[in-house]
This record gives structure tokens, sequence and C-alpha cells, in this order.
């Protein structure tokens, strides 16, 4: 009989440090290290293409880290582990959990085939610090608000798990029959527009540990205020190494307690919190990504204009902190939170479009897709959601360009067709004299678009709508 083997099968969890799942299964018996691609499960939500670029270069990366023993596999995952039990001495299969509501639902029906053919099965918590059911409320339901979810859930319950080191010895097995390479699961685009990405990221385990190590030691001091500024360095962009458990949650985590109590460290900690309150949302209210929390929205009179929905996606709204958003996003995969709420709100309350058509645009561009904080971050601006926004805090993307990117350095970096203009004229070119245009060698409606709509105009129009539901 073949050797005695265990399955680690990696999902959301590209990492050998602080990889539950791994260091049990390399316990007692050589494993057999595996990725399936199973796009189909997924539905709508299906990787976009920002995602899987990422997933491309990260599978590449954890490869490398495991000696290129990482098998590849494409299809449905439940025949292929099937396949893999009939054929190889399999005595376990282990992974990391995903909270995505298909994936409960499949996991639970593999588990329970897996352990009908006297295998077991076991999965962990390997991406969030606190597992939705470990936070509720004193009468067993769960929270809708975020602060009594973090302070009087979180913060009161267990504390998260130390992290734990990258197994120091692994056997690996081998699946003969693996001929699948990652580049044959086709996950780059055939357009290469991917290659504007490449400046802007490093992708894997290790870099992911060098940028929490830069952000700790640099980025973090004066967090609570720089991080409304997208020019300043005080945001860690490890949302992308997150997403893919190229990095857990409780590494980041442990690394913030270990620096000196601030506001600043207090701050980024809830940070953590949301993307946990994010997760516990969708769990809970698994219609999340696409059915409105607050049901009165589903009488909102929504507008459906194609035009005006294109001028907002390709970064051309004629309101410059706007337009450098949506083109950070397009030539960055990512884009900065501040920037995302005045993106967002635009769309949602100045053009009147539904919250969906953002989280879809989102969902592709983002290199940070992830379900729970997609859904529950637009459902938020929206005003639809669980402890949202007011429908009627509506961003002007005049005045926010103004506060929060005063020299114009961010917005001059994204929109350079405006970047002549003096500061007093960078946010509201509109308004800038025709001698000052002139100076600066722009022709509004040639150069750079005359604004799309009036904001006074569509604020009064976004109001009534609301009074009106």
């Amino acid at each position: 009989m073949s050797k005695e083997i265990n399955i680690h099968w990696f999902r959301q969890d590209l990492r050998l440090i602080d990889n539950p799942a791994l260091s049990e299964a390399v316990k007692q018996r050589s494993v057999l290290p595996i990725y399936i691609h199973d796009d189909e499960q997924a539905g709508r939500h299906r990787l976009g293409g920002a995602s899987r670029w990422w997933l491309h270069h990260s599978l590449k990366s954890l490869n490398e880290a495991l000696n290129g023993m990482l098998c590849v596999y494409a299809g449905n995952t439940q025949d292929i582990l099937m396949n893999l039990i009939q054929r190889l001495n399999v005595k376990a299969v282990y992974w990391n959990r995903c909270y995505e509501p298909w994936r409960i639902h499949h996991d639970a029906m593999i588990k329970k085939t897996i352990r009908s053919c006297g295998v077991e099965a076991q999965s962990f918590n390997g991406s969030l610090l606190w597992e939705p059911w470990k936070v509720l409320k004193s009468d067993g339901t769960p929270y809708k608000v975020f602060t009594p979810f973090f302070k009087n859930g979180c913060l009161n319950a267990p504390p998260p798990r130390t992290p734990i080191p990258a197994p120091d010895h692994c056997q690996f097995a081998q699946d003969s029959l693996c001929k699948l390479s990652i580049d044959a699961l086709g996950l780059l685009p055939r357009i290469r527009w991917d290659k504007q990405l490449e400046p802007h990221w490093q992708i894997g385990e290790k870099a992911a540990q060098e940028k929490l190590k830069k952000f700790t030691e640099s980025g973090l001091i004066g967090y609570r205020e720089g991080r409304d500024f997208p020019a300043k360095p005080n945001v860690s962009r490890l949302s992308p190494h997150l997403h893919f458990g190229e990095i857990s949650p409780n590494q980041i985590w442990s690394a913030a307690l270990s620096l000196e109590d601030s506001d600043d460290r207090e701050h980024f900690l809830s940070e953590l919190g949301w993307r946990e309150f994010s997760h516990s949302l969708l769990y809970y209210f698994p219609e999340l990504p696409h059915k409105n929390l607050q049901a009165k929205f589903d009488r909102f009179p929504w507008s459906n204009d194609a035009g005006m929905l294109r001028h907002w996606q390709i970064g051309q709204t004629g309101y410059p902190f706007v337009d450098a958003g949506m083109r950070e996003l397009w030539q960055t995969g990512y884009m900065h939170n501040r920037v995302r709420m005045v993106v967002g709100s635009f769309l949602v309350k100045n053009l009147l479009f539904h919250w969906q058509h953002g989280e879809q645009w989102f969902w592709d561009c983002l290199l940070d897709a992830d379900l729970a904080n997609n859904s529950a971050s637009w459902q938020w601006i929206s005003g639809c959601g669980a402890d949202a926004a007011p429908y009627f805090r509506i961003f002007n993307p005049t005045t926010q360009g103004q506060k929060f990117d005063p020299t114009g350095e961010y917005t001059r970096q994204y929109v350079p067709e405006l970047a002549a203009l003096p500061d007093k004229y960078l946010f509201n070119p509109w308004e800038a004299p025709e001698n000052v245009l002139r100076h600066a060698d722009i022709t509004l409606g040639i150069h750079y678009p005359k604004p799309i709509i009036d904001l006074k105009t569509t604020r009064e129009r976004a109001l009534a709508a609301f009074k009106s539901i």
C-alpha cells in the first residue's frame, strides 16, 4: 500500500506562517499541498479580473515557498478531492474556513462526503480574529452596530490566538497525475491590461511581511489623522494580502499590539474590527451582497443612465477628486479608503445609481475585492446597511478634495491634465477664470470634462428621493 498522506487544501490562506490547517496537516504524515480553482460555485461573484491577476502571482509565490510542490487542479472541488482520496492513501483533509455563503454550504457537503469515506476532514479558522458565532450579544443575536460589536463583543471575547510559526519541517507528497500548471489556469487576461498594475505591487507572503514591518515602523505613526489623506503614507495597503491570506489578521493584530499604546494603534485595531464586523454581517445576513438590509430602500427611485455610469467608471465626471479615485482604481487595482467613500457617495447619491452598480465595478477592479467588506461598505455608504451612514450624509467631492488633498499631490498624480492649475481651482476647475485655464493650457470639455451633474441640484434630488420612501 502507498504511504499514508494528509491533504492540505489551500484556499484564501496562501501562506506558511500562522496557517493552522497546514500546521495540523504536517504533524503526523507527509502532506500533499493542493489548490483547486473552482469558479462555478461563486456564481456572479466569481473572481474579478484584478483578483485573478493577484491570485496568479500569489500562487506562483506560494509554489516557490513550497519548493515547487504545490499541486494545482481545476474543476469541481468535491469531485477532485474524492478522486484524490480514491487514488491515494489519504487519511485526512485539512483546510481553513471561508465565509462566503456558498462556501459555507459547499464546505459542509464536502466535509460530510469525505467523512463518509472514513477519511478525517477538519476545517480551521485561518482568516478571522474571532469566529462570527463567538461574538454575539447577550441574548445570542448578532450585532448590527459596529461600536458595540467591537468594544462589547470582540474586546470582551477571548483574545485572538498568538500567530503560529511556519512548519519547520514538511515532507511533501506528490500526485503523479497532477499535470496542470498555474499558467494553465488562465488567470491572466488575454489583453494584458494588468501590466499597469505590476509597478505598484509586490505579491506573496514575503512581501506581505515586509509591508507590515514597514507600516508598523513608520506608517502607523500619525495613523488616526493621516489615514484620511490619500497622499500620506498612513495606510497599510495590506488588504489584498489579507484577502488572499498571504498574511493573517492575527499577525497584524499581534504586530500592532507589540507597539506602544496610542490613539494611532487603537484606531488601526478598530479598522481590523470593521473587517470582522463585515464578515459577521455576511455570516448572519447572507443576502448582504444582493439585498438592502433596510427594506425601505427597495422602493427607492434609482436612476439607470448608462452614459453617466460610464463617466463614473472611467474617471471622467468633471469632479477631479472623484476622477482621481476612479483612475487610481483602474491603474493600480486599489483605492484609498477616504476616496472610496467619496466616489461611492457620488455614484449613489449624486448620480442616483443603485449601490450594486458600484459593488460590481469594484468587484472586478479591486485587488482586495472581498465579498464581506465590499458589500458591507457599499451598503454603509448608501445608507441601507447595518449601522449605515445616514442617507442625507452626502459627500461634496470639491470640499472633500480641498480638505483631504490640500496640496493636490494625489489628485494631480491621477488627473495630470489639471496639474498646472493652481490649488485654488484644482477641485473646481469650472470656476477658474478663462485666463487661468488658458495659462494652464486647459479647455474644459476638450482637455478635461465639464461637470456631468450639478452638485446642489443632485443633492436636492437625492434628498427628495429619500423623503419619498
